[in-house]
């Protein structure tokens, strides 16, 4: 209210009690439509911030986690150093689900059949953990550059995603290191699903 105020005023001031030559004038109206310049890059303030959420990352050890997330981060490939053990504190996992708001959930789609298996375990369990259950899922079957890989519909089959996360937020896509447009991609989607959450419950 006080800059429109402002900015009415000095336009007054402008029009009102002066008679100006031809040359005053433009200089006067090209000083004014400066200050209009100034004041609209000055005053219009920083853009609104965006909502940060907090994301757990979970997967079996060799899934492509932490190699994914360095990328994501700009880190350089020389410095990545795989986690190794992760298989071994599954049962720890839930400390870190306390207050989280989304999911990534990384598998290995080129793992053996027993892998696999373990990774419909851990998914299904993770997907139905209280939780987690009413949280955006983003699902990346990761390594589909390589031969053995099975496709995005392979994995939605043999882990029953449809029957199992009706009704869930949830996005499954496949990915590989080399190709992180894609990846940079299914994770602008998680972002739109965390924002529709927020919407729903008065958030935003």
């Amino acid at each position: 209210m006080h800059s429109i105020n402002t900015t009415v005023s000095y336009h007054s001031r402008l029009n009102s009690g002066f008679l100006l030559s031809g040359d005053d004038s433009k200089k006067l109206s090209r000083k004014y439509m400066d200050y209009l310049c100034l004041r609209t890059l000055c005053c219009k303030g920083p853009p609104p911030s965006r909502p940060e959420y907090d994301v757990v990352c979970i997967g079996l050890t060799g899934s492509g986690k932490t190699s994914l997330l360095s990328r994501l981060c700009n880190e350089a490939a020389d410095n990545i150093v795989p986690t190794t053990g992760a298989d071994s504190i599954k049962k720890y996992w839930s400390r870190y689900y306390q207050g989280s708001q989304g999911v990534v959930f990384v598998l290995d789609s080129a793992s053996s059949e027993e892998d696999i298996e373990v990774a419909r375990t851990e998914l299904h369990s993770a997907l139905q953990h209280p939780q987690l259950c009413t949280l955006p899922f983003l699902i990346l079957a990761n390594h589909q550059d390589k031969p053995a890989a099975r496709s995005v519909q392979e994995i939605k089959k043999f882990f029953e995603l449809e029957p199992l996360a009706r009704g869930k937020s949830w996005i499954l896509e496949g990915s590989m290191v080399e190709n992180m447009d894609a990846v940079k991609e299914s994770f602008t989607q998680l972002i739109h699903l965390l924002e529709e959450k927020d919407q729903e419950t008065g958030r935003i």
